[in-house]
């Protein structure tokens, strides 16, 4: 909400730097968003009454004015506005002015007729955010004179109201919140006493609306509003309509409380706020038709709904400028029912916003007196004696106990109890029964948040300055647990090494539904499940990411490479073991290696190497799984881990090969665990040597691998194949090609010591293998 400084000094001394006061409500948790300064004081900018109006000669859009600005001598100036008429005062800007917005006012022909400056609305001169046209001045202004001797300087504070803070959303809300943290004294209106009368209003629906007050005065005289009001309300954002309705705006502005005002010879019969019969419908005055619930309450008379009760008044009893006689309401309305009107209807008004969040009910009588003196001195109405009301103000919150020994412990610094009790009566509330060490307080109405003991600590640590608190380490050392161990070793071995490899992790639910999908055969039922999709628990992780799978596809995804890491409950006995699960599906970009092509479908080969990421020692078998077409066992060494392969079409929907991994995650871990070792890093260099072959088709990679490897050599360090080429060389026979590197940790190694190593391996090859080495 917008709050101008100007109209804050009006209850409260406040700093002189703006700034000052952002920092003090910052720091009390009321967050200053943003510093603005209003006003104009702008050269050549001055107050003008159009005389004359007429039509462009040469576009439908335009108007040709003819205005008096003071000076004796006509000016004619072309417009583009149209909420303008003959006889109003607006804004000129002459010859020579530059607005801030960088514009440079200068005689010119607009479609070939002259104009002598231009007419300003809010937007051009800084005055707001209106565009919509020209800013029309009040009745009263002085032609000639300065934009700045009617609106002078003014600082705009846009502060951010948490929603428990409905007493905030008030110029006089937020000065007595400034006066409670500065210490300063709050200037009240006097409090006038008014005679209520009990007749003339009824509610029905007194759980919506509890209380209710109308308010007669006759004889208002409809116009525009003086200058100082419309500046007011006009420089904290609301835009001015007339007097009557800028009266209503101005004290929901100032006080918190709104209220509405209806053309009172329009109104049928008494008034009765009620909930909303079947199918009744409002027009309401933002020129829209609403169809209203059941729920929702109205104000009505005794044929229609005449408002929307807290939300909007209707159209049909609106003030226009014809409008003699007015009823001026004053309400408490549920915010729980005024929270679910707004979002039913899908509309939101400044009253909304305000009893959503709850007014005070002290000021709804004060806020209803207000409003009829200011209409009474500006539109001249004569004001009934009495204020008619039904219901009852809402119960003075509960009295909230304090002990100040806690107040201390939950602070973390001892405050002395006098001052927490002058912190806690600046705030309003009064002690009704102390101790030395405890003492009850009366909430005032404003501040219905103020529930518990803590919150009343609450107010005492904003008031007292948090940062006079000194900081505490709260925290303990806690002992890693095995639970800790084993989130370690799934981040540091699998999480961080498969995102790396480019695989995205997935989190699906432990619960699968009834249609049949892969790897859920024998899955465990559930006695009650809630619903269709949960009524099993899952014997593996595949299912889960083959609908993962599926949403992505929907979404127009070209490949998925997933995986989750989870628990799976095996049948029959519904052991909980703890597997991993990737799921690789689409293109594969082109890579720069042996198996480049422009774009592929990933194989097999792409799932190994994801594998290898995270699997020592790994190699695959051949395996027979129902589920898979290609189906493969996944060894760690010597220890069977898991299984993996091609998905056959009938389990997927997916156009294209979908490739399937499980792993058992506790015995890789634990492989992973045990062998973690320190390595530095190597200080001496490598040398590498390639081999080249041809080798018959049925002899594996795995094979010429371990011939190369065992016996192991000293100096050999890492093996890579590097190339595969089976065209042109024959169906039974094909070329790869390896990478050797060695390295000695303690040396330089020379060419002749790794040459001797390097024929070793060659001959054992030709000998074991039968290659035909390519020299």
């Amino acid at each position: 909400m917008k709050f101008s400084v100007n109209w804050l000094r009006e209850f409260v001394d406040l700093p002189k730097n703006p700034e000052e006061i952002a920092e003090l409500l910052t720091r009390a948790g009321i967050e200053t968003e943003k510093i603005e300064t209003r006003g104009a004081n702008i050269d050549n900018v001055i107050v003008s009454q159009i005389t004359a109006s007429s039509r462009h000669p040469n576009a439908d859009r335009l108007t040709v004015c003819e205005v008096d600005d003071g000076s004796g001598m006509k000016r004619q100036i072309v417009c583009g506005a149209t909420n303008y008429k003959v006889g109003d005062k607006v804004l000129l800007a002459l010859p020579g002015a530059k607005l801030p917005n960088g514009t440079e006012i200068r005689n010119s022909k607009l479609r070939g007729v002259e104009s002598e400056g231009m007419l300003c609305s809010p937007i051009e001169i800084g005055l707001g955010e209106d565009a919509s046209g020209l800013l029309i001045l009040s009745p009263d202004a002085k032609i000639g004179a300065s934009i700045g001797d009617l609106f002078l300087a003014d600082t705009i504070l846009d502060v951010a109201i948490t929603p428990n803070r409905g007493d905030l959303l008030s110029h006089f809300g937020l000065a007595r919140e400034i006066a409670a943290l500065t210490g300063k004294k709050l200037k009240l209106r006097p409090r006038v006493n008014i005679d209520i009368k009990g007749s003339g209003v009824t509610i029905a629906a007194t759980r919506e609306c509890p209380f209710f007050s109308a308010r007669k005065i006759d004889k208002v005289k409809v116009g525009p509003s003086p200058q100082w009001l419309r500046a007011k309300i006009e420089g904290v954002g609301i835009r001015s309509i007339n007097n009557i309705v800028d009266i209503s705006n101005f004290v929901m502005l100032e006080l918190g409380q709104p209220t509405h005002a209806f053309d009172a010879d329009k109104l049928r019969g008494s008034i009765n706020v009620r909930l909303a019969r079947d199918g009744e419908r409002l027009l309401a005055l933002d020129g829209k038709t609403y169809a209203l619930k059941q729920d929702n309450s109205v104000v009505a008379d005794q044929e229609r709904a005449i408002a929307i009760g807290g939300v909007m008044g209707g159209e049909e009893t609106g003030v226009t400028d014809s409008t003699k006689n007015i009823l001026l309401e004053a309400a408490y309305f549920l915010p729980s029912s005024i929270r679910r009107t707004a979002h039913n209807l899908n509309l939101s008004s400044d009253a909304s916003y305000r009893f959503e969040r709850g007014v005070d009910p002290d000021m709804i009588l004060r806020a209803s007196h207000r409003a009829t003196e200011l209409i009474r001195e500006i539109a001249g109405g004569i004001p009934a004696k009495e204020i008619h009301v039904a219901g009852k103000l809402p119960a003075d919150a509960a009295n909230v106990s304090l002990s100040y020994e806690k107040c201390d412990r939950v602070i973390g610094v001892a405050i002395k109890p006098k001052i927490v009790d002058e912190i806690l009566m600046y705030f309003g509330l009064k002690k009704t029964k102390s101790t030395s060490k405890r003492a009850i307080w009366k909430i005032p109405s404003y501040r219905r948040d103020l529930q518990r003991d803590v919150d009343l600590i609450e107010e005492v640590v904003r008031a007292y300055g948090i940062d006079k608190i000194p900081g505490t380490t709260r925290g303990r050392f806690m002992p890693t647990s095995p639970a800790d161990r084993s989130h370690d070793l799934e981040t540091l071995f699998l999480r961080e090494r498969l995102a790396g490899c480019g695989l995205s992790e997935v989190r699906t639910s432990k619960l699968i539904s009834r249609s049949p999908s892969a790897f859920s055969e024998g899955a465990i039922k559930l006695r009650n499940p809630l619903s269709e999709d949960h009524v099993a628990l899952r014997p593996s992780l595949i299912s889960g990411l083959l609908g993962v799978l599926e949403r992505n596809i929907r979404a127009g995804a070209e490949s998925v490479s997933i995986f989750e890491i989870g628990r799976a409950f095996i049948p029959p006995s519904g052991k909980e073991e703890r597997h991993f699960g990737i799921l690789l599906w689409g293109n594969v970009a082109s890579a720069p290696n042996w198996r480049s092509q422009t774009k592929r479908s990933v194989d097999l080969f792409d799932l190994k190497g994801a594998l290898e990421c995270v699997v020592p020692n790994l190699s695959f078998r051949p395996g027979k799984f129902p589920d898979l077409a290609l189906a493969v066992e996944v060894w760690s060494g010597d220890q069977p881990i898991g299984f993996g392969g091609q998905l056959s079409a009938s389990k997927s929907s997916a156009p294209g090969s979908v490739l399937v991994a499980e792993l058992h995650a506790d015995l890789l871990l634990a492989t992973a665990e045990s062998g973690r070792k320190f390595r530095e890093l190597d200080r001496f260099p490598s040398i590498t040597r390639d081999i080249a072959m041809m080798v018959p088709d049925e002899i594996s990679h795995e094979k010429i691998l371990r011939t190369i490897e065992e016996p192991r050599e000293p100096l050999l360090e890492s093996v890579e194949l590097f190339d595969l080429f089976t065209e042109q060389v024959g169906a039974t026979r094909k070329s790869l090609a390896y990478r050797l590197t060695y390295r000695d940790r303690g040396r330089t190694l020379t060419s002749d010591e790794v040459n001797e190593v390097h024929a070793r391996i060659c001959e054992r090859l030709k000998r074991e293998l039968g290659v035909t080495l390519r020299e």
